[in-house]
């Protein structure tokens, strides 16, 4: 190895930067996804798998703070309904009970907290509601 500190410090910096920087996620790496496009008007359980999109690997230790169903995509924006979030014994995977009153689509809007990140992962999910 040389010994000229400006040929060293050339060698680091050229070395630097050939070797891949790690990817540091952010928020927009994230996403949610339905299990199920479809449900029965009627009491339902809607399931959604919140998925690092780098990865493809579900994320399991999520926030879900916000939660809003209704039929906007049918410009019936107010027709909206509650919805309970209830456990779910599949890793990554979150579920939602709520009454779909009527066929058509709804619009499932969710927002979540993710360990680790800033900011907050917001998505907006249609769901098929039919007889």
């Amino acid at each position: 190895m040389t010994k000229d500190p400006f040929a060293r410090a050339l060698a680091v910096a050229l070395l630097a930067v050939a070797l891949p920087a790690p990817t540091l996620a952010g928020i927009r790496d994230y996403q949610f996804q339905l299990v199920q496009p479809e449900a029965k008007v009627g009491d339902a359980v809607l399931a959604v798998r919140l998925v690092d999109r780098r990865t493809g690997k579900p994320v399991t230790d999520a926030v879900i703070f916000a939660k809003r169903l209704d039929m906007a995509p049918d410009a019936m924006e107010e027709m909206a309904t509650k919805v309970e979030q209830v456990p779910s014994t599949e890793p990554g995977i979150y579920r939602f009970k709520a009454h779909l009153g009527m066929q058509g689509r709804w619009r499932l809007s969710l927002a979540a907290k993710v360990q680790g990140e800033t900011g907050t992962v917001e998505d907006d999910l249609i769901v098929q509601a039919a007889k």
